[in-house]
């Protein structure tokens, strides 16, 4: 795709001016470092990061059914949910085949938020659209800005902006406010593995609640932070990534996301297919490992058995700045238990050890 044929996001130009190096991802031209990759992931574990990431999808589900719609699109639980309450979970096809991971947000009984992977929006707007009854679906994601501030001097930062929110929202939890007399949804929420907040915004006030954060942010070292950080800091955490974790040709089963699966709940799309498989067993296991020998295993790579035989593939990989390791994820058989293995990097083998997930806990 050319870069003029790329979405903007409403920051597009703050980054430009900042110097950003922009990139092409899943559609947009985003940040994916200013100064230094490193640096910006450091600060996050040590201080304050802020991202933009406005590529977000938001779908807003309303109406009588609404509950019942998407309770039945998703493997979690989301009826228990009170307002003020978010749920990570995803979307199945009816073979139990991952079409998303998202985040569900209920804003009111018969009123919630969807976000969902920028490169999926309109695969998932067409799926949520087709699966709803008694309820409608207004797509926000081109209207939003998604602003996340992630680190542990995070609850300083929003306490500045907001005197007392970080008191009134803990993990998972959310709450709609004003900022400026501009209506926001506020969210304890984020991909890095540390606390954080993110700020769901009109696209129109980006820009403006951008700058009040890196003025009052500057006294505790906040720093912008591109893609680059948001990867390295996700994958040091554990998180996986739609698209090189997971995808259709997984179950939750196959990607370890056991967690996210209630199937005593009753029906939902994919659950026939993963009752069967919990009889059978999963096909595949997500594991985590270090390299032993040098080099930087990448998504795509080859894993190897003892004999050096193809096994399986590293779905995500590379140097953990705060961890000083290089790590990944690999796919492999769900009967695969060596606890040394080689992964194939410029056409070496070359050996890793398993470790267990995550990488990084942060400190309580």
């Amino acid at each position: 795709m050319h870069q003029s044929e790329l979405k903007r996001t409403p920051l597009t130009r703050v980054h430009e001016q900042l110097g950003a190096r922009m990139v092409p991802f899943a559609g947009f031209l985003m940040p994916v470092q200013y100064q230094s990759i490193i640096e910006e992931h450091m600060a996050v574990r040590t201080a304050v990061g802020m991202f933009d990431v406005s590529h977000m999808g938001e779908f807003y589900i309303e109406g009588p059914g609404a509950t019942e719609s998407i309770d039945h699109l998703v493997t979690h639980d989301i009826r228990s949910l009170v307002p003020g309450r978010a749920r990570y979970t995803v979307m199945l096809n009816p073979e139990g085949g991952i079409i998303d991971d998202l985040l569900v947000y209920r804003l009111s009984d018969r009123r919630w938020m969807m976000v969902v992977n920028a490169a999926n929006i309109e695969k998932d707007r067409a799926w949520v659209a087709s699966h709803l009854e008694n309820a409608t679906l207004e797509d926000k994601s081109d209207d939003t800005a998604l602003i996340a501030v992630q680190g542990p001097l995070s609850p300083r930062l929003i306490e500045q902006l907001l005197p007392g929110l970080p008191d009134q929202i803990r993990y998972y939890r959310f709450t709609e406010t004003e900022i400026d007399q501009t209506p926001v949804i506020i969210s304890r929420t984020g991909y890095t593995g540390e606390d954080g907040f993110e700020i769901y915004a009109p696209a129109a006030a980006a820009v403006s609640i951008w700058e009040k954060l890196m003025t009052l942010g500057q006294p505790l070292g906040l720093l912008p932070c591109g893609l680059g950080a948001r990867d390295t800091l996700r994958l040091e955490a554990g998180m996986l990534l739609y698209g090189q974790d997971m995808d259709e040709s997984v179950t939750p089963f196959d990607v370890g996301l056991h967690w996210v699966v209630r199937l005593e709940k009753g029906p939902f799309i994919g659950r026939d297919a993963l009752l069967n498989q919990k009889q059978t067993g999963p096909r595949y296991r997500l594991i985590g490992f270090e390299m032993v020998d040098p080099g930087v295993a990448r998504h795509g790579y080859e894993v190897l058995n003892a004999d050096q035989q193809p096994i399986g593939v590293v779905t995500s990989g590379t140097h953990a700045p705060f961890l000083k390791k290089r790590i990944g994820l690999a796919r492999v058989p769900a009967d695969f238990d060596d606890d040394r293995f080689f992964v194939l990097i410029r056409n070496r083998p070359r050996e890793a050890k398993r470790v267990p997930l995550p990488f990084y806990k942060r400190p309580s």
